[in-house]
């Protein structure tokens, strides 16, 4: 397992756990780390099967093989009580883990999730899911951005971006890990475990995500039994690398709270 991890600048034993959704990269989190060990130590992690050298994962994998994943690195690494921030496919995974572990995890904070699936987003899944199975990586690669981002950031950061999915195309997984990824997100149930768990969370959609509809996280947090719901006027699906600073105050303000 490849754990990063990035000390506090200051005083402290709290940590604070970053899981990245379905693409399952440590790097995702790059642009909280500065913000984030200014208060806390801080662990990001690679999932299972999204190296390019990753075995194949079993046809039946599951959200909860990803939560047995996490709680493996957690009570290795001798930590409990840790907040945690997943985006999307991996806010689920903390669902899961404050389910079967919850001592292992205090606060979570659940970004552009949803309660069950929008037939609009299971659209773009299967449109993802038809450019890497007849097309290929890396028309699935280049696609990935009109998902995650809005058109005017695109615009503005397309030298950086298609950089990024150079990198992307170069070390890419085995497709079948994908595919078995993507099939284990469309058949995760959030409800079975979210309405259960008493972990306070903070579930942070944005208005202009053009994946999940944002109502989709407003009813998670409905459904949840200590949650509170915050919407972003912008960002797309991926606002903690298009606004930056805002998602990192939204996320901040409501762990600091007593």
């Amino acid at each position: 397992m490849l754990i990063k991890k990035y000390p506090c600048k200051n005083d402290t034993s709290k940590t604070i756990v970053f899981s990245s959704g379905l693409g399952g990269h440590a790097s995702f989190w790059l642009p909280q780390i500065e913000c984030f060990t200014e208060h806390y130590n801080v662990i990001c992690y690679e999932q299972e099967g999204v190296l390019p050298d990753s075995e194949l994962l079993p046809d039946d994998y599951s959200m909860q093989d990803l939560a047995e994943q996490l709680i493996e690195i957690l009570k290795q690494e001798g930590l409990s009580n840790c907040h945690f921030v997943g985006h999307a496919l991996g806010g689920f995974i903390g669902i899961e883990v404050a389910h079967k572990a919850p001592e292992l995890l205090d606060k979570l904070v659940i970004l552009n999730g949803w309660e069950s699936l929008d037939p609009h987003t299971i659209k773009c899944f299967s449109a993802r899911q038809s450019l890497i199975e007849n097309t290929g990586i890396e028309a699935f690669v280049r696609a990935q951005a009109i998902f995650l981002y809005p058109p005017i950031w695109i615009s503005d950061n397309i030298n950086a971006l298609t950089q990024k999915e150079d990198k992307a195309i170069a070390s890419f997984p085995p497709v079948q890990n994908v595919l078995t990824r993507l099939k284990a997100l469309q058949s995760y149930q959030p409800l079975i475990n979210a309405k259960h768990i008493k972990n306070k969370t903070l579930v942070l959609s944005n208005l202009d995500d053009v994946l999940v509809p944002w109502q989709r996280g407003l009813a998670l947090a409905n459904n949840m039994q200590n949650a509170q719901f915050e919407l972003m006027v912008t960002g797309g699906h991926a606002s903690t690398i298009t606004e930056t600073c805002s998602t990192n105050s939204k996320i901040l303000k409501f762990l600091s709270k007593i």
